[in-house]
């Protein structure tokens, strides 16, 4: 099954303990500190929590995902919101826009899909979207993350109307997931859903590299909410100057 068919229904529901609140100001505090213009995208937005808040923030942004079960719940929640903001169906590492815009964002491990083979060209892609000026923030789950936390190892969560059990393959160059998930039906029964995910570990230089090679400069990086520790989560801020 398709990564995301049908976890984009749940996903936003099942992060809930992330503390999207202080994530969203902090990614809109990054945006304030490059002074970052008000037309964006949220590439990989997901269940567009982040791209509501940063609508409600005053920006003029646009969520992107690959997929489109993940758009429909998006759609859904910002109508429910009224935040009406545009929900596009792309691919980062194909990304294409009718127009270029001030800033792009990609929260939440959206590059970990991208293979290092393509981290390049999916920079030159993101840069040749922004205006002279645009700003590009995005994070990643580090490369200690994915090889010594995620991989060789199996995560289980028994929520409300739903469980789910995580296997973690350790790859070459990253780490395969398998989700089986048990949803519970008005009946009372469960169903079982199935998807594979494909994740690629990278490093801060190589990233850095990437970045550079693609034309960005100003490059920052910092953990998790701007803390210094690194080792999970890693937050790169580039301009396009």
């Amino acid at each position: 099954m398709q990564s995301y068919s049908f976890l984009g229904s749940w996903f936003e529901y099942l992060n809930k303990d992330c503390d999207y609140s202080s994530w969203s100001q902090y990614l809109i505090k990054k945006l304030k500190q490059r002074g970052a213009r008000l037309k964006g995208v949220d590439i990989g937005c997901g269940n567009g929590y982040f791209t509501r808040a940063l609508y409600r923030a005053g920006y003029d942004v646009a969520g992107i995902d690959i997929s489109p079960a993940m758009l429909n719940v998006a759609a859904r929640k910002a109508a429910e919101e009224g935040t009406p903001c545009e929900f596009l169906l792309g691919d980062i590492t194909k990304l294409k826009l009718t127009g270029k815009v001030d800033f792009a964002v990609a929260v939440n491990d959206c590059l970990n899909y991208v293979p290092p083979s393509k981290l390049k060209s999916t920079f030159v892609r993101v840069y040749s979207c922004l205006n002279r000026g645009g700003v590009f923030h995005f994070d990643i789950s580090s490369e200690y993350k994915i090889r010594y936390i995620l991989a060789d190892n199996m995560f289980g969560e028994d929520v409300d109307d739903i469980s789910y059990m995580w296997f973690n393959t350790p790859e070459e160059d990253g780490v395969t997931m398998d989700l089986t998930f048990f949803v519970r039906g008005a009946d009372g029964r469960y169903d079982r859903f199935c998807e594979n995910h494909r994740q690629y570990a990278h490093s801060e230089e190589s990233v850095i590299s990437a970045l550079k090679a693609a034309g960005f400069s100003d490059i920052s990086t910092e953990g998790h909410l701007g803390s210094d520790d690194k080792s999970q989560r890693i937050n790169f801020t580039a301009s396009k100057l």
